[in-house]
């Protein structure tokens, strides 16, 4: 089997509300491409890859005169192929590579007539489960959906996915707002779901001293772990070494070099592992088994997903042996999907990992065209900038929270 060509197509799939972060804001939509890889046998495999906001097409057509007449079991090769360590300071296409080696699993899996999980060692969980995620935000399109913003609105909003997906983790991303706010409303998600599990994530934007006062006011909660309070391996040391609550991120142990000082100097206790941050699902396998090794916790981590990049996560979470913890996912924020029989489902927490050939999804190539179309008639937009604030960019430590007390503004 040989690789014959290569197709990336950007879409705008609508989210049921925008979703605000401490980086800025996803605008009511994420924008993927879509990668399809066409091999000489007539199978076509599936990849997947964010970008900000913005599309990734021209990075993935020039990258087919590398791939034409490759052979997609040859995984080690392509990463250094596409994704050459040093070469790749000039390029950084680790994300780039990650999209392909999906699609050539997907290749391989449906040549062989296996499930991706077979081709990673075999599976031991038929569903993977999933933590609620939690956005501050504001309404959806013509308000239909409420805005998150108080601690009331929050506890609602998780009620809800509680009673429509059966979340028992629920993961609260927070700086957005001023530290004290978002502590008052995580208490109130720890009071309004007894017995279930709690995470923080501020995406790194707290100061030292206000990541350790929320640290020491959420210990004696039932928590998972408190996500990169603030940046860097350095900062997550000393809260840890003062703090009572584990520690993760997906932050700044994002790759091996990274890992190995981490274990060398424990500052996380948990590593997220994303597949596309990683460079691919084979490379998480490798991370947790080095986090194994060293009894470091593994979850999965969200970086926006459609289906496809979904089903990535599923095939992880489905052949590692520690994960221990809840993965993360946007997936529930979507109004749809691109794949056949529309968005997967939730049940119980959890969903089911696909059990056909290659990754186990297929295209809607209607839903495809219609999220193309409107990508060009909506463009991208900048990740890191936040439309109800206009002027605002983030910086690190933040200082400049949003306003707790007004209601936010629709965005779009």
């Amino acid at each position: 089997m040989k690789i014959t060509g290569i197709r990336a197509t950007t879409v705008a799939v609508p989210l049921e509300a925008p979703l605000l972060h401490s980086n800025g804001a996803h605008w009511g939509r994420f924008v993927r491409t879509i990668v399809e890889v066409e091999a000489d046998n007539g199978l076509v495999g599936l990849g997947e890859m964010g970008g900000g906001g913005e599309g990734s097409e021209a990075a993935f057509q020039a990258l087919a005169p590398y791939l034409e007449g490759h052979d997609p079991f040859e995984l080690e090769a392509l990463r250094f192929k596409i994704a050459n360590p040093t070469a790749s300071l000039y390029n950084n296409r680790t994300q780039v590579l990650a999209a392909i080696e999906f699609a050539c699993l997907d290749l391989i899996g449906k040549h062989l007539g296996v499930p991706v999980h077979d081709l990673l060692g075999g599976r031991i969980r038929d569903s993977v489960p999933f933590a609620s995620y939690l956005f501050f935000r504001p309404p959806g399109p013509g308000g239909t959906v409420p805005e998150v913003r108080t601690p009331e609105q929050l506890v609602e909003h998780a009620r809800a996915l509680k009673r429509r997906h059966g979340f028992t983790v629920h993961k609260l991303k927070g700086g957005v707002f001023p530290p004290e706010h978002e502590l008052e409303c995580y208490r109130a998600l720890a009071a309004a779901f007894p017995g279930d599990r709690l995470r923080y994530d501020p995406n790194a934007v707290l100061s030292l001293d206000e990541g350790l006062r929320f640290g020491k006011a959420i210990e004696d909660l039932d928590n998972d772990y408190l996500e990169d309070p603030v940046l860097g391996l350095e900062g997550l040391r000393a809260i840890r070494e003062r703090v009572n609550v584990p520690l993760a991120t997906n932050t700044v142990v994002v790759n091996f070099e990274q890992l190995a000082a981490n274990v060398l100097r424990r500052a996380a206790d948990v590593v997220l592992l994303d597949t596309t941050f990683w460079g691919g699902i084979r490379a998480c396998v490798k991370a947790a088994g080095v986090c194994e090794t060293f009894q470091l916790g593994v979850a999965v981590h969200s970086s926006g997903e459609l289906g496809i990049q979904l089903a990535t996560m599923l095939h992880l979470g489905a052949v590692l042996p520690n994960l221990t913890y809840s993965a993360d996912a946007h997936y529930h924020h979507l109004a749809d999907d691109v794949i056949e029989g529309g968005p997967l489902p939730y049940e119980d927490g959890r969903i089911a990992v696909p059990s056909g050939p290659g990754l186990g999804v297929t295209l809607d190539r209607g839903k495809l065209a219609e999220y193309a179309e409107l990508f060009k008639e909506l463009g991208g937009y900048p990740y890191d900038r936040d439309p109800g604030r206009p002027g605002w960019y983030p910086i690190v430590p933040n200082e400049r929270w949003a306003d707790a007390e007004s209601p936010l503004a629709p965005i779009g």
